[in-house]
C-alpha cells in the first residue's frame, strides 16, 4: 500500500466506467461486472472517509443508462437498493452523511424509500458526505436550475440582474456541496459523459485505464498523488499563483 499524501483533495467525484467490459473479459455476464464494480465502490468510500476526503461523489447511474435492457436496469436497481440497505449502518457507523442527487423521481419506489431512510439515518453524521448521482444528467440539472431561477424572476421575488455564478450554484442539486477538486474516470473514456457540468469548470481531470472493479485503494492514491503534483491556477498565471502562496 503506497502512503498516504499529506494534501488530500477535499472533493473527489468519480464515473465507475469499465464494469461490462471486466465481465466480458472474464466471459462472464455483464451483471456479474456490476456486482464486482459495487463490491469496489463500498471499498473506495470507506478509505476515502479514513483518508480524509470530505466529500465523495460517484457518478452510480446516469439518465442515459435508462436506455439500456430492461433485464439489467432492473437488476442495477436491485443492487442499488440492496447496496444502500446493507449500507446503512456502515456509513452511519464511519460518521458518512449520505446524499443522492439527479431525477430521483425516476427512481423505483423501493429505491426511493431506502434513500429516504438512509438519508435520514445520516443526516446527522459530520465526517465525509458521499453523494451518489441517481438517474443524474448534468444539462437536466443546469436546466432545472434554470427553470427554479426563472419561477422566481417570473414572480417578482428574484431581479434577474442579481443573477451570478453563486446564485446560479444554490440553484443546483449539489448546492450544499463544493465543486470537486478532482475528478476520476476509469475504462480510459476521456470524455465526461454529461456528469456535473457546471461544478467541473475547474476540476482537475485523472483517466486512467484501470476498469472500475479493478480499481483500488492504491489505484486511488495514484489519483491523488497526480492530483497534488499539479499546480491549479484558476486562470492565473503561475508567477501570481507563486505570489499568492507567497
Amino acid at each position: 500500500m503506497e502512503s498516504v499524501p499529506e494534501k488530500i483533495p477535499a472533493h473527489v467525484a468519480i464515473i465507475m466506467d469499465g464494469n461490462g467490459r471486466w465481465a466480458e473479459q472474464r466471459k462472464l455476464g455483464r451483471i456479474e461486472g456490476h456486482r464486482s464494480g459495487i463490491k469496489t465502490a463500498r471499498e473506495i468510500v470507506n478509505y476515502s472517509s479514513e483518508i480524509g476526503i470530505k466529500y465523495l461523489t460517484l457518478y452510480t447511474f446516469s439518465r442515459e443508462n435508462w436506455n439500456r435492457p430492461a433485464v439489467e436496469v432492473n437488476m442495477l436497481m436491485r443492487f442499488l437498493e440492496k447496496y444502500l440497505k446493507r449500507e446503512a449502518e456502515n456509513l452511519f457507523n464511519r460518521n458518512i452523511r449520505f446524499k443522492a442527487i439527479g431525477n430521483l423521481e425516476d427512481l423505483p419506489s423501493g429505491v426511493l424509500k431506502v434513500i429516504d431512510s438512509v438519508t435520514e439515518k445520516t443526516s446527522k453524521c459530520e465526517g465525509m458526505t458521499l453523494q451518489l448521482a441517481l438517474s443524474y444528467s448534468g444539462r437536466d440539472e443546469i436546466l432545472d436550475a434554470a427553470r427554479s431561477l426563472a419561477r422566481k424572476v417570473s414572480e417578482g421575488s428574484l431581479d434577474p440582474n442579481n443573477i451570478d455564478e453563486d446564485l446560479f450554484s444554490k440553484a443546483l442539486y449539489t448546492a450544499e456541496i463544493p465543486d470537486p477538486d478532482l475528478l476520476i474516470r476509469t475504462s480510459g473514456e476521456s470524455r465526461i459523459s454529461n456528469f456535473l457540468l457546471w461544478q467541473l469548470a475547474y476540476t482537475e481531470l485523472y483517466i486512467t485505464d484501470v476498469l472500475w472493479p479493478d480499481f483500488s485503494k492504491d489505484e486511488l492514491l495514484k489519483a491523488i498523488r497526480d492530483f497534488t503534483s499539479r499546480e491549479r491556477r484558476y486562470g492565473l498565471t503561475r508567477e501570481q499563483v507563486v505570489g499568492l502562496v507567497g
